[in-house]
């Protein structure tokens, strides 16, 4: 079977893509000022080359940081210049900061002038390229979708959310046919005896099976499939899919055979990632405790004018393995905000003070917990803990909840940086897949990213 397919990129060579020609651009923007006008603060050549790499260095601590490879904000145009003039300024800044590494500032100071629009421009001008060309129809993934009628919508909505070019076409539903068929509005249907043309007709690059029981699947799709498969089709399983482009796991279509779907990290055992993480939670916490040391005064201000009332509160929180431990945290809720019960924190919550809504935002209400790091309850990255009568009824409700609980909670963590708001029992299944994505992944290059998107968090000021 051959048949011709449009050109699309898989998420992570979109975000490979961006870094790449980012720094392409702007070694051509330098080559190209150095040709035409008289600059020589840092020119593409060998002998800059430790000067050129920091730059990259730099170039791609800050973008992650700035959010310039977010690939939901890089579809949009006033997003991508803002962060692009942030990270631009950031850089140029540690750039001219770091002399060791970098070229010593020139006589002529218009040059760093120069060197400083030289990236703006030219990042902007890829960009402008890439959103009129690689996110154009042209290069979307054309899906069709084969699956029970009845869990369509919950399939395709986080995808969409998602990933803007994975286009679900539309879907076969491969359940036999009843007296009173359910209908779904929300995408074209497709009957089982045209797959064949459909894949033709829709230029369809993969088709996505979403089935809770495969005997589900009618012989005749079945067949279709598998000979669309000997020819080298590609046919993927939803659960893979969605947690490969949301970056979470969908324990809600995970079954009896959850075990297929929890081949957790080995780093969760691994005695040297251990040590390493065990040694940056120290050292971090040492830094964060000595850090909040300076800021306590203005704190202490801040409490008396708009707070009114005790600097300090503590919790208790269900830690690693089910075990209750107390967490102390700067108080920023009226007082007494749960003399009627425990209640879900809620957006634009009215219980939580005017110098509590700062402390949330910037994250500083959680420095004294880095105490509860220092003692081992918990870490600096891991999933957030709750209070000991939220799990008992989310453990009720959403299959999976206490798996949670098989790594230290943390400080930030996936779902941290991924979500805002957990006001419902929706939201913290959401935060639940995040969660045990982490678990599933866990690494140190899922440990840096998060801290680089924590970093976004605070400096974006989106702190719950």
């Amino acid at each position: 079977m051959s048949k011709k397919k449009d050109i699309h990129f898989e998420i992570s060579e979109r975000k490979i893509l961006l870094r790449i020609l980012d720094i392409v651009f702007i070694f051509a923007g330098l080559y190209g000022i150095e040709l035409f006008l008289d600059y020589d603060y840092l020119t593409v050549n060998n002998e800059n080359a430790v000067a050129l790499i920091f730059l990259t260095l730099y170039i791609t601590v800050f973008g992650t940081i700035f959010e310039i490879y977010d690939l939901q904000k890089s579809s949009k145009l006033d997003v991508v210049f803002r962060n692009i003039v942030i990270t631009a300024s950031t850089t140029v800044l540690f750039y001219l900061l770091t002399p060791f590494f970098t070229p010593f500032l020139p006589e002529n100071r218009l040059q760093i002038v120069y060197f400083y629009l030289v990236i703006i421009v030219m990042v902007f001008l890829w960009r402008l390229a890439y959103i009129t060309f690689i996110t154009s129809p042209r290069f979307y993934k054309k899906v069709l979708l084969v699956g029970e009628i009845s869990n369509i919508e919950n399939i395709i909505k986080p995808l969409r959310e998602t990933d803007p070019n994975y286009k679900i076409i539309g879907f076969i539903n491969c359940e036999k046919e009843t007296e009173s068929p359910i209908k779904f509005k929300g995408l074209k249907e497709f009957q089982p005896h045209e797959l064949m043309e459909v894949i033709y007709k829709e230029k369809i690059s993969e088709i996505l099976v979403a089935s809770y029981d495969s005997e589900t699947i009618t012989p005749e799709i079945y067949h279709d499939l598998i000979n669309l498969l000997e020819h080298g089709f590609t046919i993927r399983e939803y659960t893979q899919v969605y947690e490969e482009i949301t970056y979470r796991v969908p324990i809600q279509f995970v079954g009896k055979d959850f075990y297929k779907y929890f081949p957790f990290s080995r780093s969760n055992q691994n005695t040297l990632y251990l040590f390493f993480h065990r040694t940056f939670d120290i050292l971090f916490s040492v830094f964060g405790l000595c850090f909040g040391l300076l800021l306590i005064p203005f704190i202490i201000i801040g409490n008396t004018i708009a707070n009114k009332g005790p600097l300090f509160y503590s919790q208790e929180r269900v830690g690693k393995n089910g075990k209750i431990f107390s967490i102390v945290k700067l108080r920023s809720m009226i007082v007494n905000a749960e003399r009627e019960g425990a209640k879900w924190a809620q957006k634009n919550d009215t219980r939580v003070t005017t110098f509590g809504k700062f402390l949330r935002r910037s994250r500083l209400d959680e420095i004294p917990q880095f105490i509860n790091v220092l003692k081992g309850e918990m870490s600096i990255i891991g999933p957030r803990p709750e209070r000991p009568f939220f799990v008992n009824e989310l453990s009720r409700i959403i299959p999976f909840y206490e798996t949670r609980h098989i790594v230290k909670p943390g400080l930030t963590g996936w779902a941290q940086v991924n979500t805002r708001y957990g006001s419902s029992v929706d939201d913290s299944l959401t935060k639940l897949q995040y969660d045990l994505f982490y678990i599933k992944h866990r690494s140190i290059f899922l440990d840096l990213n998060i801290v680089v998107k924590t970093l976004s968090t605070i400096l974006y000021y989106r702190g719950q």
